[in-house]
């Protein structure tokens, strides 16, 4: 099988470092992602409307810019490795620390600092990872490393079904900290990227940002667009999803969590299928095709009735959301200048999040203002309009298929 083959033509190191960065990845996202859950819990325990807990959400992603900028000139600064595991301590803190949040004030502090250590994993992981593994197969790792985020999304959704009638949504957080460990403790048995040992720490991270971003002002601009539209398409389909399913389909916690569960099994399959295929027909080509083919499954996700239609809708339109996703590692490490790999795609990730950031406030308002609680007209325009987006920009883009990044 392919899938084996791709593995088999790793070392035991290289096998160890992604293993170490698609964990802290899939780890970030279940931290989130239990936020996510919870959201319909926590209006009830704080007596708000849902508006104000996607406030949390908005401060959890608007944040992450900064975790990208301090993480990622430290990663450049010291070390992927070193960063990677404080970065995995910071945010595991702040996740602890909302568990314990007397009030909703409190409880949004304790995301935005979440939001920070959030911030820092993608970029640094995603470094890490693509400066070790070798160019052949990038595809392929880049779909599975992309994928962790929905393993972790996954997780949450399990864990959700399973124990949040018997822990609550504080018990939830709790739960999410222990993971923890087992990454720092397998990030202690890897060794540094090549490349960063090669090169050596940057003179000054500030230095190296003003040096070597400012001469690509222009690839920035357009990877911040281009990870705007992403954000959107990922948090416009995911953030509020479950809280559909539980105010307009009244489903339970664990009907909710097993459509939720389906659809991330789409949206794996969906990144490690376009990831893989983006080897053959070219990065830009494979987000295209999976942008715009999330278009025709809107009328299957956002209006069918019954838990059986939906969950099958969820699969197709998280296959194809991110299918596009699975792509992006390796596209915007390719297009990255080799000095700031461990800053600017994560920077330009993190600042596309915080131009996205009010996502889900924007729908959720929009459903109690404008459409009397139903969420499926503001599901079926952000997919039309954000897919679409998604396309355009990527289509009007460049790409470095291929190129070497093990070396300086």
């Amino acid at each position: 099988m392919e899938f084996l083959a791709h593995f088999r033509r790793l070392t035991p190191l290289q096998r160890k470092t992604f293993l170490a960065c698609f964990l802290g990845w899939s780890l970030d996202a279940f931290d989130f992602f239990i936020l996510i859950l919870c959201v319909n819990a926590l209006a009830a325990q704080f007596h708000e409307k849902v508006s104000a807990i996607s406030e949390a959400i908005f401060w959890t992603l608007a944040m992450r810019p900064v975790g990208a900028v301090v993480f990622g000139m430290m990663a450049d600064r010291f070390g992927r490795r070193p960063t990677l595991m404080l970065n995995v301590i910071t945010y595991s803190v702040f996740e602890l620390a909302s568990a314990f949040a007397p009030t909703l004030k409190i409880f949004l502090i304790t995301r935005a600092l979440f939001g920070i250590g959030m911030g820092g994993e993608w970029g640094v992981g995603a470094a890490f990872a693509f400066e070790t593994l070798p160019a052949e197969g990038r595809g392929f790792f880049s779909g599975l490393l992309q994928e962790g985020y929905v393993v972790g999304y996954l997780v949450a959704a399990l864990v959700y079904g399973t124990l949040f009638p018997i822990f609550g949504w504080r018990g939830m957080f709790v739960i999410g900290t222990i993971p923890s460990v087992f990454v720092i403790v397998l990030l202690m048995k890897v060794e540094e990227s090549p490349a960063w040992r090669q090169r050596g720490a940057a003179p000054s991270a500030l230095d190296q940002l003003l040096v070597d971003i400012l001469p690509h002002a222009g690839l920035f601009a357009f990877l911040v667009l281009l990870m705007f539209a992403f954000n959107s398409f990922s948090h416009g389909t995911q953030d509020l999803y479950p809280t559909f399913l539980e105010r307009n389909m009244n489903f339970g916690a664990r009907a909710t969590a097993t459509i939720v569960i389906v659809y991330n099994i789409g949206a794996l399959l969906g990144g490690i299928f376009f990831g893989s295929w983006s080897e053959r027909i070219g990065r830009r080509r494979a987000i295209v095709i999976a942008a715009l083919l999330a278009i025709p499954v809107i009328p299957l996700w956002a209006y069918s009735h019954g838990a059986l239609l939906l969950a099958l809708g969820g699969f197709l339109m998280q296959f194809m959301v991110q299918g596009a996703w699975g792509v992006i590692p390796a596209h915007l490490n390719e297009l990255s200048p080799a000095t700031v790999r461990g800053t600017l795609p994560g920077f330009a990730y993190q600042l596309g999040n915080l131009l996205s950031s009010r996502n889900a406030v924007i729908q959720a308002r929009l459903v109690e203002t404008r459409f009397g609680g139903r969420y499926p007209p503001v599901l079926a325009w952000t997919v039309l309009i954000i897919a679409s987006l998604v396309a355009i920009v990527t289509a009007a883009g460049k790409e470095r298929h291929g190129m070497d990044l093990t070396k300086m």
